[in-house]
């Protein structure tokens, strides 16, 4: 920004403009037309400009002094504009902004990403947000309110699969990303009843009674979000894989990819649909699955003592592995099942003592339902000996039920000669990128839930935008490793930048951002962001149409 006076004849005109780069061009644009301030005011101006490193102590010497008048100069504070500015520089670099497009409602559908990275609530919350955030002026929003916000998410359904592919091929691919696919589901539980895609089923939060939507997670190799999609909360795992499979198929390029899902996600039905694309697989196989190979011989339990072993058999790859720390933990759980059930019988038994009228059937009845509910029916046994219960361990029982601890069979299509065994098991491991990204979606940083909609476009509109928000905090927090911050402690620290106005004669005439302090610069390096230098102006109104005030219960 700088003064600039232009003579035209006898008349002089006084600009406030500002440099700026278009391509390999530099252009100058006009902020303000001071020609109407008086002499004092231009120079006021001209004055500030010459001296903006120092303006603050400028004005404090000025009006600590004891005569003359002040310079009708000012810097007001403004909005908050550090985090959004980061979070908008990293979502255009992820191709995220692009994705959605410049229009109004690409550039709503932005804000919504970039303010539940930022906050998460309610769209009435994303408005409140921007009344505190420069949104206008760095996004360039148009009218904003929940309402609107409400009709953006239905936008953001309508045009998902555009906005997914788009984002899809504008990735610069790492190697091997494009060729395998990683798919995981969970479920998010539902505080009210009245969500179109409520329903009850297998809740995996362990929230009984709750109703739940079932959620869908398409990841690449690396473990960046592709694809998500919501459910109806009674839909089974496998019944959610096909559309994924049509995705990749459609969308996505298709081609000889590999889809990566847990033991209960690629079943055998699913297998042929699978092969019959012209893709592969990487599942793991269930515990009785497992046995039936045993007692087939296509396995010997042997080969679980080897660090990685491979079987091979009618055109299936079998890769086997023995976790000794999960096979720790299940005989440890098991060991501390038969001190609570000796626990049990002991108190039992001292009852028994003291209560002569008290019924020992009775008694034997409850040990036995309580060894059911620990599942350890097929080694525990209970036995009634006068007035006293004895507890009864089948030794060899007990050793056949460990014989599988920490066990895990990997199954695969893809040939050897391409993929040997290491690769098959280290590819089923990066699932866990997925749940990780559950993980920060629902509960760590991005807050899923509560889903403050009831339209099943709007649910779905809703995790588009938790999906899109997840992929600026993974980028950021890629970027802040070396850094002795969270992502949200990092967010909140660039909060603190202000866009601040300058201030003549009490009209506004222009905007800048402050110097930032070390802790913020070392963010905005680390992130790979500068500093805006012009900014939009924020004309569109920002207002919630509902009133907090008019919500609140008045106090007793």
């Amino acid at each position: 920004m700088y003064f600039d006076a232009v003579k035209s004849g006898k008349h002089t005109c006084y600009l406030l403009r500002e440099s700026y780069r278009d391509g390999a061009k530099v252009r100058h644009r006009t902020i303000a037309n001071l020609s109407h301030c008086s002499a004092e005011e231009i120079e006021a101006v001209r004055l500030a400009l010459a001296h903006k490193g120092e303006l603050a102590a400028i004005l404090s010497r000025h009006e600590a002094a004891e005569a003359g008048p002040a310079l009708p100069v000012a810097v007001r504070q403004g909005l908050s504009c550090g985090a959004v500015w980061v979070l908008s520089e990293v979502a255009g670099r992820l191709g995220i902004r692009a994705a959605l497009g410049d229009g109004p409602d690409g550039r709503l559908g932005l804000w919504q990403v970039v303010a539940r990275a930022l906050a998460q609530g309610s769209r009435l919350s994303a408005v409140r947000l921007a009344l505190a955030h420069a949104a206008g002026p760095l996004l360039g929003l148009p009218e904003l309110n929940e309402h609107v916000l409400y009709r953006n998410l239905d936008w953001l359904h309508r045009h998902q699969a555009a906005i997914e592919t788009r984002l899809w091929a504008s990735r610069s691919r790492a190697a091997g990303a494009a060729d395998l696919f990683l798919y995981d589901v969970t479920s998010s539980y539902l505080e009210g009843t009245e969500n179109e895609l409520a329903a009850f089923g297998y809740n995996r939060d362990g929230k009984r009674g709750k109703r739940q939507v079932v959620i869908g997670l398409l990841c690449d190799g690396s473990g960046r979000p592709v694809s998500i999609e919501v459910f109806a909360g009674n839909t089974a795992d496998p019944a959610t894989f096909g559309a994924q499979l049509r995705k990749v198929a459609v969308r996505f390029g298709g081609g000889p990819v590999t889809f990566v899902g847990d033991r209960g996600m690629i079943k055998s039905r699913l297998v042929r649909d699978v092969l019959d694309q012209g893709c592969h697989y990487i599942t793991a196989i269930t515990k009785a699955q497992i046995e039936t190979l045993l007692a087939q011989g296509t396995i010997q339990l042997g080969l679980f003592d080897q660090a990685l072993a491979e079987v091979a058999a009618e055109g299936v790859r079998y890769v086997l592995r023995r976790n000794p720390v999960r096979a720790a933990e299940v005989k440890a759980g098991r060991e501390d099942k038969l001190a609570t059930l000796e626990r049990r019988t002991a108190k039992a038994n001292a009852y028994l003592a003291e209560h002569p009228r008290a019924s020992g059937e009775k008694a034997l009845a409850r040990l036995e339902g309580w060894s059911q509910k620990l599942k350890t029916s097929a080694y525990v046994s209970f036995q009634l000996d006068g007035r006293s219960v004895r507890l009864k361990v089948d030794r060899l029982a007990l050793a056949e039920a460990g014989r599988l601890d920490g066990c895990y069979v990997l199954k695969t299509d893809l040939p050897a000669g391409r993929v040997d065994k290491k690769v098959v098991h280290d590819r089923y491991r990066d699932l866990a990128l997925v749940e990780q990204a559950f993980r920060t979606s629902k509960t760590v940083q991005l807050e899923m839930r509560p889903i403050y909609v009831r339209l099943a476009d709007r649910t779905r509109g809703h995790a588009l935008v938790v999906m899109l928000a997840y992929d600026l905090v993974r980028e950021l927090s890629r970027c802040w490793a070396g850094l002795d911050c969270t992502v949200a402690e990092g967010l909140a620290e660039l909060s603190s930048l202000t866009l601040d106005e300058l201030v003549i004669n009490g009209r506004p005439v222009g905007q800048r951002i402050a110097e930032p302090r070390e802790s913020v610069r070392k963010l905005l390096e680390a992130a790979g962001v500068q500093l805006p230098t012009s900014f939009r102006p924020a004309t569109a109104p920002v207002a919630t149409k509902r009133k907090l005030p008019t919500r609140r219960k008045p106090r007793a």
